[in-house]
Formats: C-alpha cells, structure tokens, sequence
C-alpha cells in the first residue's frame, strides 16, 4: 500500500480535474443550447416584425392608392330627403354617424372610445354660413392590420363624401399584430334639400362652372 501513497495525490488531481472537465463541459454545453436557442427565437421575432413590417406597407400602398383613387374623382355631399327643422344638426349627424359606426363594426374592430364637434373651425364649408353641416368624429379603435385597411377602404368607397383628418396607428407593445389606432374624420351633409338648390342658382348667376356644388359634382375640400 504505501508504494501507492506517492500516487494518491496525482490520482485525486486526475480526479478532480476529471470532474471539473466534465462540469465544464456540460456548462458549456448548456450555455451553447441556451444560445441557440436564443438566436433561434431572434430570427422567428425578426420575421415576424419584417412581415408585419411588410403588411403595413402593404396596407399604407393600398390607403395611399384609394385615397388618390377618390381624390380625383368627384363624390356626392349628403343630402337629406326633408327639413328637420331645429333637430337637423342631430339628424344629420345620426345619419352619418351610424354609417360609420355601422362600417367599423362589420370590419371587427373594437371602438376604445369616440368624441364629436360640430362645424369646427377653420373648415371652408363652415363658412359658408348654415349651407352645411360639419361634424368632426374621433375614435380611438383596437384591430389588426387586414380589418384596418379594410375600414378604410370602406371609407373611401361609401358614396358620400368623408374627409380623413388624420389617422395614428401604434402596434401593441405585448402583440404587434394588434394595432391601437387614433382616426379623425370630418363629416359633411347639406343642412336641407333646397340648399342644394339655392347654390346651383347662386352658381347660374355668376359663379363660376369649376366651383358649383350642385349634389353630384361639388369640389371637396382637401
């Protein structure tokens, strides 16, 4: 036995080193792992954002496209069938309101919140004293990118004219599909049918041809 004491150290060296190898080894292995994994879900994050990234141009392409598309075309200003007397200003507003409603809803999009201002400042129609009926409506909704556009294009395709003051969209932090948006439309209507019919003999008088508003071709305000 004692021949061997003289090796007992270098066995239990041998050992030890052994043993911390091995440990190493699995550490770094673990490490590795943890890594590749880390890089495997990097680049599924990074596709995820360049197809989101792509879906949105898409969507801001297909605005850009309808909005020139109804730009330069001429659309009707609402018209009401009667005088609503006193109440026109709510009846009109209800009209297109619903409308809109109506088209955000059979998009699936989810409405936060909604406020209104009737003839606000600043806008050519106002000005134009009780001729017409201005409403302002901002909406805070919740959706995705497809039902978005589809909203939209349904804005740009309703028969009467809408203005889009502005639209803001911002991803869901915790889902970048999910979108919150912020979009303000103008409404426009004539307050009765015979304004109609005073502008079209305002404009036989002297107007002139590129500016007459007669119910089917009326220049929009930009």
């Amino acid at each position: 036995m004692d021949k061997y004491k003289k090796y007992l150290g270098v066995i239990i060296f041998t050992v030890l080193t052994g043993v911390l190898v091995a440990f190493a080894t699995m550490q770094i292995l673990n490490q590795f792992n943890t890594w590749q994994q880390m890089k495997a879900n990097l680049n599924e994050v990074t596709q995820q954002l360049e197809q989101q990234r792509v879906l949105q141009q898409t969507v801001e392409n297909k605005m850009k496209k309808l909005k020139e598309s109804v730009m330069s075309s001429q659309k009707k200003i609402y018209t009401p069938v009667e005088d609503f007397g006193n109440d026109k200003n709510d009846t009109l507003f209800f009209t297109l309101y619903n409308d809109v409603i109506e088209m955000v809803k059979a998009n699936s999009i989810k409405i936060k919140s909604i406020d209104y201002k009737y003839n606000p400042e600043g806008d050519s129609f106002v000005d134009q004293g009780t001729t017409y009926f201005v409403c302002d409506v901002n909406m805070e909704i919740v959706s995705n990118y497809v039902n978005l556009g589809k909203l939209i294009q349904d804005l740009y395709q309703y028969p009467y004219y809408i203005k889009i003051n502005k639209i803001e969209v911002i991803p869901y932090p915790k889902d970048k599909k999910i979108l919150l948006s912020t979009i303000s439309l103008r409404l426009y209507a004539h307050t009765s049918p015979d304004s109609i019919m005073n502008i079209e003999d305002e404009s036989s008088t002297g107007a002139q041809a590129n500016d007459t508003l007669n119910g089917a071709s009326e220049p929009l305000p930009q």
